[in-house]
């Protein structure tokens, strides 16, 4: 399917809000993935900090650099004609102050192709926020279960403080993000934070609530097999089909069944 000649934009999501119209996030963090994402029309690509478990083989995001995230936001963001291309802020790229968090939403926008930014937090944040948005920089922010707070947390857990996650959802909203991630909190929370806020709520292990959501896509094409949390769907199981591939391709090394003539220069 060919994607839509014109860009997703962050206006695009408040008016799909208004519409009712739900709205697709995969992750991506590479360029042949993005491309035919892209071309699947996803309304949006999210460059994940989760690129520290799923491409480095960490057990969490915390070791993710500002570096190595601008390298694969690069490429995704390159593959994109239509979709709209969302960097994660890593941790500790944002948190020291605002003044800190402009610079390094800056990098992303000047030295990559995406039109946005995601952080973590929510009235922790609310501050930081405000200052990127007000040097013109498009924010979707991140409450609920925040992966970069695991230490504090004790590990990946449902967050169900309905006061604490409103106020957070409020604050980030108040703050001009133009969309939410909500993360890991009860269906009926996320769905009265959706009917509260005027932007738009994606979530993941929120519910159907919400106004779109986001999954990792290596879970998604069951490429990722260390950790599989409850709200997966697997659409896929990709992981088997490459071991029986890469299976085959050892077996005919070894009997000489490849390369055959067809195969060969003459």
């Amino acid at each position: 399917m060919a994607p839509a000649e014109s860009p997703v934009t962050p206006p695009d999501f408040a008016r799909w809000k208004q519409q009712g119209r739900k709205i697709s996030v995969l992750t991506a963090y590479d360029y042949t993935t993005a491309l035919l994402l892209d071309q699947a029309e996803v309304d949006c690509l999210l460059v994940g900090d989760t690129l520290g478990m799923v491409v480095q083989g960490h057990t969490t995001t915390l070791r993710v650099t500002l570096d190595q995230m601008i390298y694969h936001v690069e490429m995704v963001a390159r593959a994109a004609k239509r979709a709209l291309v969302v960097a994660d802020m890593p941790f500790l790229s944002y948190q020291s102050s605002p003044e800190q968090a402009i610079l390094s939403a800056g990098r992303f926008l000047k030295e990559t192709e995406c039109r946005a930014v995601k952080l973590e937090g929510g009235r922790r944040s609310a501050a930081t926020i405000r200052a990127l948005v007000e040097a013109d920089i498009p924010i979707v922010g991140h409450v609920g279960l925040t992966p970069q707070s695991i230490r504090r947390l004790g590990g990946f857990k449902v967050q169900r403080n309905a006061d604490e996650i409103l106020a957070d959802a409020h604050a980030v909203e108040d703050a001009g993000a133009f969309a939410l991630v909500l993360e890991c909190v009860p269906s009926d929370v996320a769905a009265r934070v959706t009917a509260e806020l005027s932007i738009p709520t994606i979530g993941i292990g929120a519910g159907a609530g919400c106004d779109g959501q986001v999954l990792v896509t290596p879970d998604l094409l069951g490429l990722f097999e260390g950790f599989r949390p409850r709200f997966v769907r697997r659409y896929a199981e990709l992981g088997d089909e490459i071991r029986k591939a890469a299976a085959q391709y050892v077996a005919d090394v070894g009997s000489g069944a490849f390369p055959n003539a067809q195969e060969s220069f003459q």
